[in-house]
């Protein structure tokens, strides 16, 4: 069993910045895919960002050079490193976690919001 905790939102104005962080518990972390997600409202929940567990990161096209996601296996936590943030990005943003055995976790959500 994993358990995600997301931290880090709140609101901003646009063109400012926000580090929303994730601490997953269990010892396997490092073995996990990490992603988040984000989910406006009346609207699907999207992919934002992934991280495998060797690294390698992919990015919605609407956040590429914006966002960045990294993470840090001593401390069980993955980041997003939000910039340049625009009224758009306002939504409630997930971290999901994929084991090595395919099992999905996901967090409660934080929320964003960015005024005009």
């Amino acid at each position: 069993q994993v358990q995600l905790v997301e931290s880090g939102g709140g609101l901003v104005q646009a063109g400012g910045s926000l580090r929303l962080s994730c601490v997953a518990s269990g010892s396997m972390f490092s073995s996990n895919v990490m992603a988040w997600y984000r989910q406006a409202p009346g609207e699907q929940r999207d992919l934002v960002a992934g991280i495998t567990s060797g690294g390698s990161t992919n990015y919605a096209d609407s956040v590429k050079g914006r966002f960045a996601i990294s993470r840090d296996n001593a401390k069980n936590t993955v980041y997003l490193q939000m910039n340049s943030l625009k009224p758009e990005d306002t939504a409630v943003y997930y971290c999901r976690a994929i084991t090595a055995r395919g099992t999905n976790y996901w967090g409660q959500g934080t929320q964003v919001t960015v005024s005009s």
